[in-house]
């Protein structure tokens, strides 16, 4: 069964830098795209950003671009997502996601295209 499993969310103030973790266990880490999602109180889940399995494929939402940079270590089996310049917009519980089904050099916004999720880690950014 896989599981991930975030971490390294927090408070932090405007302007500031926040990294954030996902460890898979239980899968083939490197079969798979993997992506980061977040949901804002009252707000639908939103893609922030996906890479390939290899790390040569990314995308990311245009909120975050320029900002935020997602990075993997398939040796670790972990996800990245390294946040600067945080606004209090970024405000959210931001979920790992992992895509089996699709091309692992797919990187989708989907969140349909899926397979499993994390539980999901808090990034509160003040003003």
């Amino acid at each position: 069964q896989v599981q991930l499993v975030e971490s390294g969310g927090g408070l932090v103030q405007a302007g500031g830098s926040l990294s954030v973790s996902c460890a898979m266990s239980g899968g083939t880490f490197s079969r798979c795209a993997m992506g980061w999602f977040r949901q804002a109180p009252g707000q639908e889940r939103e893609f922030v950003a996906a890479i390939s399995w290899n790390g040569v494929n990314k995308d990311y939402a245009d909120s975050v671009k320029d900002r935020l940079t997602i990075s993997r270590d398939n040796a670790k089996t972990t996800v990245y997502l390294q946040m600067n310049y945080l606004k209090p917009e970024d405000t959210a519980v931001y979920y790992c996601a992992a895509d089996f089904r699709g091309s692992r050099y797919r990187v989708s916004r989907d969140p349909k295209q899926y397979d499993y999720w994390g539980q999901g880690t808090q990034v509160t950014v003040s003003s």
